[in-house]
């Protein structure tokens, strides 16, 4: 039987930041969805540390060419080198194999070269599979690098925040869960959810959409895209987000408590500075966008919460 046709990709890019300042983006996984587009959420399930290189194995859910993927995946991160060497153990197809490399560079004047390989075989050679798969690696690499190099120039710039706020609801982990799964019934259980239009194409992954009104008094219409983890967590990220926003990710988490649980609505977001006068007033500032971005949500996830004790809790004789 002949050996499957062995497909290649080249992206690269140069960032206005040190390679120590590129390098840990890449590394830490965590910071992925709140950093590259097609990251929709990952899983770090093991690290193993020691000497001068670090393995990981990860599971790891991303859009590619409009459809959810997910697949399981080894790394061996080099940081003295500007290396990081990922190999998928469970790929999804039409993907039959894929790995790769990213490769970071100093060039002068504090800059670094960024090269991202991949290499990828396809389900039965399939001529149309590995058109499919190149297109979604192109598109795919090319936003993560536009992405990584706006995240190395924003780095610190106050942009991102995350916070989280907690209720306790005296109700099974399972029906917490149920009343935070189905947002199909959102529109007539919350009272700031106006419109839903909920899809499942596979068991737990969900794609979102729904008009929010805000305390301010207005409306955002939003697309998520949401992977659930039953009776333990419902983790999303925003694809179609409000002005303000370059990025918004969550999770619900849900811990049992007692004869209850209390959950916990995690936000990441970041900010897009440009815009902040523009949506909210001449003299608008960083640190009052980043007060009313966490208002809102916050005020938002609570209500969601509340709604669910009081459709959950036991009803007294």
């Amino acid at each position: 039987m002949p050996e499957p046709e062995v497909h290649i990709t080249r992206h690269s890019i140069d960032v206005d930041a040190p390679v120590d300042a590129v390098y840990p983006i890449i590394a830490d996984v965590t910071r992925w969805p709140y950093t590259f587009g097609p990251t929709v959420h990952v899983d770090l399930l093991e690290r193993h540390a020691g000497g001068p290189q670090q393995t990981e194995r990860l599971r790891l859910w991303a859009v590619a060419n409009g459809l959810v993927r997910s697949w399981t995946s080894r790394r061996t991160l080099i940081p003295a080198a500007g290396r990081v060497v990922f190999r998928q153990e469970v790929s999804a197809a039409p993907v039959a194999s894929m790995g790769g490399e990213w490769q970071l560079e100093a060039l002068d004047g504090g800059r670094t070269r960024v090269l991202l390989l991949h290499d990828f075989t396809v389900v039965d050679d399939e001529p149309d599979a590995a058109a499919w798969v190149e297109r979604a690696v192109d598109a795919n690499s090319t936003a993560e690098l536009a992405a990584l190099r706006a995240a190395a120039r924003s780095a610190n710039a106050g942009t991102r925040l995350s916070f989280e706020d907690s209720v306790s609801v005296p109700a099974p982990a399972s029906d917490v869960y149920d009343f935070l799964y189905r947002a199909d019934r959102w529109v007539e259980r919350l009272p700031h959810v106006a419109r839903v239009d909920l899809t499942e194409d596979e068991p737990n992954v969900q794609t979102l959409e729904m008009d929010t009104l805000a305390p301010d008094g207005a409306v955002h219409t939003t697309r998520s895209i949401r992977v659930g983890f039953p009776a333990e967590r419902l983790v999303y990220k925003q694809t179609t987000l409000p002005p303000l926003l370059a990025a918004h990710t969550g999770v619900w988490t849900l811990r049992p408590e007692g004869d209850g649980v209390t959950v916990t609505s995690h936000h990441t977001v970041v900010l897009r500075p440009e815009r902040i006068e523009e949506l909210l007033g001449p003299g608008a500032t960083l640190a009052g966008a980043r007060e009313l971005v966490q208002h809102n949500l916050s005020t938002n996830s609570i209500r969601t919460l509340e709604q669910a004790r009081l459709h959950l809790q036991p009803v007294s004789d």
